[in-house]
């Protein structure tokens, strides 16, 4: 039996809850919990916590990259590294305009993963910003806004691997001629509209061309008025920053994330990476006596455990996109689309339906998973053109994930940038907003060219 309705008003009571208390975790537990209701009748308290194991042995990669990130970030702000690194990066970037477009450009040579990107930018570049006094919801922005729409543009990237795999699958898209998963992923990408469009927003922003709009033309006027970087809801984020201005080797910052870069490009393992550069630190900090065995251990403990909230934030989140499935949430959806479906307009709907599915359940990657191997094939049904189907998918789940205020990306930028993530996620909403209306008419224009 299908419970995708019910699983639409569940995802409007916890994004109405969310928006009303500020907190996303307990009414996604409640959420998943209702669904597991549904779904397993009077065994549901069993099956509901036999599917939060299941989250956390498979997504156990992924706690692990939140975890040790923290742990990073921890060694490396004890280490007074990134105050040698920003000491540095301030003296070119001494105005506003420079300030943003080093974080954008920071973010394009980070492409590789979109965790990776908002996580060391982000630790890299906060006392920057606030020199300049440069809000922190614009560097959470710059931040969200090259992590996934970036990630998306590059064939190189752990998105690409991940998204071109179950492209290829599809006897449509082999159809098109590619002998391989990113042979047919690089023909997408030129019609990748909202990433694109995303980025264009963003140069625009950091130009001083696009307007301060929403909540990020409030953070602005706080900065002006009272001259603080970041709301009072985020100060319990930052109680470190009344150490002032301090010296630091830039090494010390500058040659573990190299190792963290290289090694991720390398392996493709960000695990493998992080170990490493732990690794590379424990020597580092040791040899140089900035601390000993005893205050590394305890900094890593505590960088890990300053990651809690966020892994929790995911797990719920992991939890209810599993119970949603579960319920054919993607399922009605494609039902009540089929009746209106037809080759012009297919790639729109296609970035609608894949987009507001990457919102409710806050996992791209799940997403794509799950429309991939439904929407292709119906697509092909119609005659409508594969390529753009693929590129439809792929902005639908980036914007999904730049949108999303409980989505892991939105909520690493957050982190990164050391602000409130509700703060970060409505300053942002009328740029994401702005992107996808200019998807929806580029998609259907180009399903009427194509």
């Amino acid at each position: 039996m299908s419970y995708g309705l019910i699983a639409v008003i569940i995802v409007i009571g916890i994004v109405i809850g969310a928006i009303a208390t500020k907190k996303c975790e307990p009414f996604l537990i409640g959420g998943s919990i209702i669904g597991a209701i549904f779904l397993y009748k009077q065994d549901f308290i069993t099956e509901w916590v036999n599917t939060l194991e299941g989250v956390m042995s498979d997504e156990a990669y992924l706690i692990l990259v939140c975890g040790l990130f923290g742990s990073i970030i921890a060694l490396l702000t004890a280490s007074k590294g990134h105050f040698g690194f920003a000491k540095i990066v301030s003296k070119i970037c001494n105005s506003e305009r420079k300030t943003l477009f080093t974080t954008f450009i920071l973010g394009v040579i980070i492409f590789i993963d979109d965790y990776l990107n908002v996580l060391s930018i982000g630790t890299a570049m906060k006392k920057v910003y606030d020199k300049v006094k440069v809000p922190r919801e614009a560097l959470a922005y710059l931040l969200d806004s090259t992590g996934s729409p970036v990630c998306v543009m590059f064939p190189f990237s752990s998105w690409a691997a991940y998204f071109g795999a179950i492209f290829f699958a599809q006897e449509s898209v082999q159809a098109l001629g590619a002998k391989t998963w990113m042979g047919a992923y690089i023909k997408a990408i030129p019609f990748c509209i909202y990433p694109i469009v995303a980025l264009l927003i963003v140069i625009l922003f950091s130009a001083g061309v696009f307007p301060k709009l929403g909540g990020m033309k409030k953070a602005y006027e706080r900065v002006a008025t009272t001259g603080k970087v970041y709301s009072d809801a985020s100060k319990k984020y930052n109680m470190d920053d009344g150490e002032g201005e301090q010296d630091g080797n830039i090494f010390n910052f500058l040659v573990p994330m190299l190792v963290l870069v290289v090694v991720a490009c390398v392996t493709g393992n960000l695990v493998v990476a992080q170990i490493i550069c732990l690794a590379v630190t424990l020597v580092m900090y040791l040899a140089e006596k900035l601390m000993t065995f005893t205050e590394y251990w305890d900094n890593f403990v505590k960088g890990f455990a300053d990651m809690l909230p966020i892994i929790i934030l995911l797990i719920a989140a992991l939890t209810f996109q599993t119970i949603a499935s579960q319920m054919q949430m993607t399922e009605f959806f494609i039902d009540i689309t089929q009746p209106i479906l037809s080759a012009k307009i297919f790639p729109m709907l296609a970035f609608i339906i894949t987009g507001i599915l990457a919102f409710m359940i806050a996992n791209a990657w799940g997403v794509c998973t799950l429309v991939a191997p439904v929407l292709l094939p119906l697509g092909a049904s119609v005659g409508a053109n594969a390529i753009l189907i693929m590129a439809a998918i792929l902005s639908g789940c980036a914007f999904g994930n730049h949108a999303c205020f409980y989505c892991d990306t939105t909520v690493l930028a957050s982190q990164g940038s050391g602000i409130d993530n509700f703060d970060h996620a409505v300053s942002q909403l009328p740029y994401v907003l702005i992107g996808a209306g200019i998807s929806i008419i580029g998609f259907l224009v180009l399903g009427f060219v194509m």
